[in-house]
């Protein structure tokens, strides 16, 4: 399972025990958010997309959506998810679950400027009901991210 690549990646750095695991599904920011007990701002949800056929995750703030001009402004195409069914494969996690924590090889991953308005956000950790709390600073370290972009927006009301 995902979530146990997840809990080994944080065993390496002494945070397994950090992995909330759930009873109830936090496979939305909406169900992370109610079963976190915290903000849909601060679930930093990660989507992937095809980038010149090859798969990139982008974690952003739990209440902004990817905005497709700045997108094809940074990539070059206009955003092309990955289908759910191949996130397993694809990724090493599947819909629900994924994180930029313990994927598959040559998958760069991008963090948005959304997240920077935060001390501390909640990725998920491999599964649809789990979690971790992170700071910036260590979400920049345990991501292994490439760099900071500027692809995302508010959502509207």
């Amino acid at each position: 399972m995902a979530i146990d690549k997840v809990k080994e990646y944080f065993k390496k750095i002494g945070r397994e025990e950090d992995v909330l695991e759930f009873n109830e599904s936090s496979a939305t920011v909406h169900d992370a958010a109610l079963a976190i007990g915290c903000d849909e701002a601060h679930i930093a949800k990660t989507m992937s997309f095809w980038v010149d056929d090859k798969p990139i995750l982008i974690v952003l703030a739990g209440d902004t959506k990817v905005d497709n001009p700045k997108y094809k402004q940074k990539f070059g195409c206009k955003a092309k998810m990955i289908q759910a069914d191949e996130l397993e494969s694809v990724i090493g996690h599947a819909a629900g679950g994924v994180c930029p924590f313990a994927i598959n090889e040559g998958i760069t991953v991008y963090l948005d400027e959304s997240l920077k308005r935060f001390e501390y956000v909640y990725p998920a950790c491999g599964s649809a009901s789990s979690a971790i709390k992170l700071t910036i600073p260590e979400l920049e370290k345990y991501s292994n991210y490439k760099e900071w972009i500027d692809v995302g927006k508010l959502k509207e009301d």
